[in-house]
This record gives structure tokens, sequence and C-alpha cells, in this order.
């Protein structure tokens, strides 16, 4: 895998690059859909590359561990041949959906014991058998596995989860070493920093993640329901110690808001389930601002969805019309609107880096994102 800055912006810490995988380039930023369980929902591939544009999605290993299983995945010959999706995968550790689970979970020094939510199973993740899972995957960018802290947490706590995450790491990368890719493709490993919203923690732990010289690096454990102000002081904070020739992941941000500034700050990729989960309950993002697809004023509205935005469902289908389905409940309804949605984020990101390579990101950020955060 190679990256390459190609562009940066002269007042901010935005930056355009190009990463190299051996399923494709991608050109940063970018944003990464959310295919959790080998589908980013309610979206055809070929809606993903044609429509939506995507150049890389996400898989989630303690789901697709879970169902369909790595016997399927590894018959099928990885999860690009049994879903379809021809372009790079990244995949999480499963570290945040453990998190999720904390009812049903014990954390120790070897690793995770969790139930399944599906049937009660006991399962056992270790940072050894979870690079393991995701080669059989057959991610292109596989995540360490590590600890995610909530929010609120005591230092104390924070101190230790991110010890445990930093001794964790270095088992990760030994297996990725000491392992072949499963596919006949290659499968790189990024670190992620944690610390909560501490400055010292999110320091050290940079600085630890940053020498383990692997080829991109993460910063995890923010957009929990901390305040945005601490999520942007500590992605600063970060980002000033992650080396700048490296691809810099901001896992699970954000709102088109969150991004802008985090492209500002100098994040190169995002990925978040807000597109799609709130396409769903009718919530649209567009390039005028955000509109709740339910409500009355929509009813007898037959103009585009966004005639901006350009691309078929947007500029084909009316507010009104997407109105109707979504009130009924129709599964069109969600169709169309996650396509908008994931739409509006890669025009989001392709737009941001324009702006980046002319010099004029700054102040076109500015701009953007009172209109993108205002509802209509």
């Amino acid at each position: 895998m190679k990256f390459e800055l190609t562009a940066n912006d002269p007042k901010s810490s935005a930056r355009a690059g190009v990463l190299q995988t051996d399923h494709g380039e991608i050109q940063t930023p970018i944003f990464m859909p959310v295919g959790t369980a080998g589908s980013v929902k309610a979206v055809h591939q070929r809606e993903l590359e044609n429509d939506v544009q995507a150049q890389i999605i996400l898989g989630n290993t303690y789901h697709l561990y879970l169902r369909p299983g790595l016997g399927v995945l590894e018959q099928a010959g990885g999860l690009h041949k049994f879903n379809g999706w021809n372009h790079p995968i990244l995949t999480d550790s499963g570290g945040y959906q453990v998190y999720s689970l904390a009812a049903n979970r014990k954390i120790v020094e070897e690793g995770v014991t969790f139930k399944s939510h599906i049937d009660g199973s006991r399962h056992h993740f270790t940072p050894e058998n979870v690079m393991d899972i995701q080669r059989s995957i057959g991610a292109d960018i596989i995540m360490a596995f590590d600890e995610c802290t909530p929010y609120p947490c005591e230092y104390g706590y924070a101190k230790k989860s991110m010890e445990l995450t930093h001794q964790w790491l270095t088992r990760c990368v030994n297996r990725i070493q000491t392992t072949e890719p499963k596919y006949g493709y290659e499968q790189v490993l990024f670190p992620i920093v944690q610390g909560s919203v501490y400055k010292d923690l999110r320091e050290q732990s940079a600085e630890y993640i940053a020498s383990q010289n692997q080829p991109g690096n993460a910063i995890g454990g923010l957009s929990v329901g901390e305040p945005h102000e601490d999520m942007y002081a500590m992605t600063s904070l970060v980002c000033g110690i992650l080396p700048k020739d490296k691809p810099r992941y901001l896992m699970g941000v954000g709102t088109p808001e969150n991004i802008l500034e985090c492209i500002a700050l100098g994040i190169d990729m995002f990925d978040c389930v807000m597109p799609t989960r709130n396409a769903r309950n009718g919530m649209l993002f567009t390039t005028q601002g955000i509109i709740n697809i339910r409500n009355e004023k929509w009813k007898d509205d037959l103009s585009p969805i966004d005639a901006t935005l350009g691309g078929y469902v947007s500029t084909f289908h009316s507010k009104a019309y997407l109105r109707h389905l979504i009130i009924n409940k129709e599964i069109l309804g969600a169709q169309i609107a996650s396509i908008h949605n994931l739409t509006f984020y890669l025009w989001l990101v392709k737009e941001a880096r324009k702006q980046i390579v002319a010099g004029t990101f700054a102040e076109w950020k500015n701009k953007m994102v009172k209109t993108v955060s205002q509802r209509l």
C-alpha cells in the first residue's frame, strides 16, 4: 500500500492524497460507507459504485465472524467475492461492538470473552485471532484490536485501557508480520490511538502508535458522546503527532460538519453509519441543508430531492414522493434516502478535495459548515 500527498491547504491542515491498494486507488479525503454485515444497508454494489461513487467500504469483524461465519467467507474467496465489491474494503476489529456489549463481556489481558447478541453463545477474541479473522474476511485494511473507552470515563480507567490497547497492538503487529495474506493480495494493519479526552494520554498513545511504523494510523474512542470541542481538540493534538506521510483515519465520525472540521485538522479517512441510519428515519443531508422528509411541508413539494447534487435518485425523485414512501414505510423509501445521503457524503469529501487542491479549502469550509448544518 502506498500513500502520496498531492496537495496541502495553505490556511489549514487539510490535505489531499492518493492511497494505492491492490483493489484500487482511493482519493483522500474520503468517506467510507459502512457495510456492517457484508452490505451497505439498502444499497446495491452497482449503486455504490455508479451513483454513490464510493471508493472503499467497511465490513464489521464482529458481525461477519458470527454471520455468515468464516467458513462461508473462506469458501467464497473472501468478502470481495462474497458480496461482489471489487474495490478496497476496511474491516474494523470488533473492538467497538465488544465495547457496546458491556453487560455481556469480560475484558482481561489475554483478550475478551463475550456472548453473541444473536444466540447468547460464548466467544473469545484475542489480538491474534482477530488478525486471523480479518485476514479470513479478506480486508485490504485491517484494524488493530483495541478497547474503546466510553464517555465520560475516569482518568485511571482511560489510562489502563490505553495501556491494554498498546499491549494488544504489539501482539497484533507480531501476528500480521508472522502470517501471510489469505487471498493473494496485500493486507495492511492500522493501529488505533486511544486515551479518551485526556491530553497527556492522547499524546502518549499517538507517539506509541506512530512508533509502530505501520502503513496508516487511526484515531478511535471519539464520537462516543463527548462534546464536539473535545473531539476537535483531541483530533488536532493527535494529527500533530502522527506522521504526515501516512493516512489518518478518524473512526466513526460523523456529521457533515464534523467531517469538514476534521478534514481541516488533517484527517484523511472517515466512516459513519449516520448517512444510512438517518436516511431510514427520513433525515436527508443535502447541498442546501438538512431535511426531515417526514415533515408536512414536503407533502406536495414536487421538486427534486436535491437538483444541485445530481445523481439518479436525487434528481429523478421528488421530495413529495420520497415523503410518501417513508411515511408509508415502503422499502423503496429507505433505498432512495440511503443512496441520496451516501451520494451527498461522497460529494462533500470530493468537493473538499477540489478546494484543497485549489488552495481555497479554509474559506469554503467555513461557508459550507453553516450551509450543511442548517435545518430546512
